[in-house]
């Protein structure tokens, strides 16, 4: 290898390496949800220390399906108990289809927050984890599950980090 291009060659491919570990998603692929249809989005289950990390992740949910091409997406009614607190675990889903299917809701995303936090040391680097599930309010049954991780840079938002993997994430399914 000549020095050229070992001093090209070599840096770029050691950035694709460091760049390429920064993510991982694993999804159900082949799946094909209905744009045109509504949508809702439940607040994640918040499995962090951070408080809300779950209506964080639903908020940026909402606003990237719409991005997505989702004409319509609807958030459930609050309950009192959501003013102050995170839902509880495994929040009752019966309910939330319930509502669901009174609005004429035809899916329902919904999941878990991993991780939702700055790390700890100089850099302070975002860093976010999500399970999602896009739930056919019709029968009841998962029609997607996809699963992820990202870390970003030490300048870089929490949300962009979060809306960077859940773009990744969902756009498949609509697209």
């Amino acid at each position: 290898m000549t020095p050229l291009l070992s001093r090209i060659l070599l840096p770029l491919l050691l950035a694709a390496g460091l760049l390429g570990g920064c993510a991982v998603t694993d999804r159900v692929s082949g799946v094909h949800a209905d744009a045109s249809a509504r949508w809702a989005v439940l607040p994640l289950e918040n499995t962090t220390t951070t408080p809300m990390a779950g209506a964080r992740a639903q908020a940026v949910s909402r606003a990237l399906l719409h991005t997505l091409g989702v004409a319509e997406v609807l958030r459930p009614p609050a309950t009192d108990a959501d003013a102050l607190l995170d839902p509880a675990p495994g929040a009752d889903l019966d309910a939330a289809l319930a509502w669901a299917r009174g609005a004429q809701v035809r899916y329902l995303l919904t999941g878990s927050v991993e991780e939702w936090r700055y790390k700890v040391g100089v850099d302070g680097e975002p860093v976010v984890g999500l399970a999602l599930h896009i739930i056919d309010v019709n029968d009841g049954s998962t029609v997607w599950s996809g699963v992820g991780a990202r870390t970003g840079w030490g300048r870089e938002s929490l949300a962009g980090v979060a809306q960077k993997l859940l773009k990744s994430l969902l756009e498949p399914v609509l697209r």
